[in-house]
């Protein structure tokens, strides 16, 4: 899953990703901008077991100018995500470990003690995260009082405000880290600003496989980052989205969750719209359906909330469909559309790479028995589209090319 990542960044530093790529027209078309992105979380999420729902995320966030929180137990590869996330979108990016001894100059730079000498309090912010467009910061709620504070202008705003220095933040989506949610009501009142919530659990057994395989082949991304201007191209459209189609039906799910004592606040209704508008455009979609009302259970605060959310609105996220964020979709609705699409896509990637000498083959072979076995377990004969139909008669012809077809499971 990316538990033995490369040479991490600099922490507390930033770092360009964007040096060797061209500078794209501002007026990028929406569809190839999220094409463009749709290829490059691919490329991160290639190797992460599990992860790749928060990979997806990641984009989301920052297409729709919000942030996430992600919550899990330290060794889940939060960190590793975020940096490939980072690597192919491209920017400044930032990440830092606070602790309960973080002084604010490690996060937004050093006071400048030439102009101090004048009277003038005035930060120097090269580098450090007033600058940065990515941002991760781990153990997040360790900060003191002074640097929640002034994160607070930075997530809100976009603006970063201490002593004399009053400037302006590029920044386009922070990602914070937990291992777990706070008790105290003051730091309840932070992570709102969080508005997308991913709760990180440790791989879980019939993947132990694939997680040893790929933390031990976990390659760095060496692909050109598709540059901001994708980003904001489709953040610039998703701000302008026609919503009257599906804020009815927004609505109402709203009231469901209320009924099922789910409280959100104001501010994270309203800003579930954001999200829904960036989750149609990185779909293709120029206007959100039904289809993209999924994005509403990662802003359920916590992790039991989100289960519940899950089962009160199983008949409205039974629509869920992204192609570009498949697993961050699935993870939400667990709708049979999302879970159809990514098997048909994973079977599809192991058909391209078969191998040709016998021991890889074995293992090969069982991989594609076991998406045969998850397609027919959650998938009746008469449910199956055609894609998913033709795919799994494709896996079994290569798992038992001299037998017949197996029956299908009723």
């Amino acid at each position: 899953m990316g538990q033995c990542p490369g040479a991490p960044l600099e922490r507390g530093r930033q770092a360009r990703h964007d040096e060797d790529v061209p500078g794209a027209p501002n007026d990028i078309h929406p569809h190839a901008a999220a094409e463009a992105i749709a290829s490059a979380l691919a490329e991160a999420g290639r190797g992460l077991v599990d992860r790749q729902a928060l990979v997806e995320l990641v984009a989301l966030a920052a297409v729709a100018g919000e942030h996430l929180l992600v919550v899990g137990p330290p060794g889940t590869a939060k960190s590793e995500a975020v940096r490939r996330v980072g690597r192919v979108l491209g920017g400044r990016y930032f990440e830092y470990l606070l602790g309960r001894f973080t002084e604010p100059s490690e996060i937004f730079g050093p006071i400048d003690l030439r102009r101090l000498r004048e009277g003038v309090v005035q930060t120097e912010t090269a580098g450090m995260l007033p600058e940065a467009e990515l941002a991760f910061l781990d153990e997040v709620f360790l900060g003191s009082t002074a640097i929640l504070n002034t994160l607070l202008g930075i997530l809100n705003e976009r603006r970063f405000r201490r002593g004399h220095t009053s400037m302006p933040c590029p920044l386009r989506v922070c990602v914070g880290a937990t291992n777990r949610l706070p008790d105290d009501d003051a730091l309840n009142a932070f992570a709102d600003r969080f508005v997308l919530r991913y709760f990180a659990e440790p791989v879980a057994d019939p993947q132990l496989e694939a997680l040893l395989e790929g933390g031990w082949s976990l390659a760095p991304i060496e692909r050109a980052p598709v540059g901001l201007d994708a980003l904001d191209a489709l953040g610039e459209r998703a701000r302008a989205a026609d919503l009257t189609a599906v804020r009815p039906t927004l609505s109402q799910a709203l009231r469901t969750l209320r009924r099922e004592g789910i409280e959100l606040s104001d501010r994270r209704a309203v800003k579930t719209q954001r999200l829904i508008a960036a989750a149609a455009l990185l779909a293709g979609r120029d206007a959100p359906t039904e289809a993209d009302l999924w994005p509403l259970i990662h802003v359920v605060a916590d992790q039991a909330g989100q289960r519940l959310a899950r089962d009160a609105l199983r008949d409205l996220l039974a629509a869920a469909d992204n192609p570009a964020l498949a697993h961050a979709a699935e993870e939400a609705s667990a709708g049979p559309a999302a879970r159809a699409r990514r098997l048909i896509e994973a079977a599809e990637t192991l058909l391209d790479a078969a191998p040709t000498t016998d021991a890889p083959r074995a293992s090969w072979l069982l991989k594609l028995e076991g998406i045969v076995r998850e397609i027919d377990a959650g998938f009746a004969p008469d449910d199956r589209s055609p894609a998913l139909s033709a795919i799994r008669t494709r896996l079994v012809a290569e798992v038992a090319p001299s037998a017949p077809t197996p029956p299908e499971a009723p």
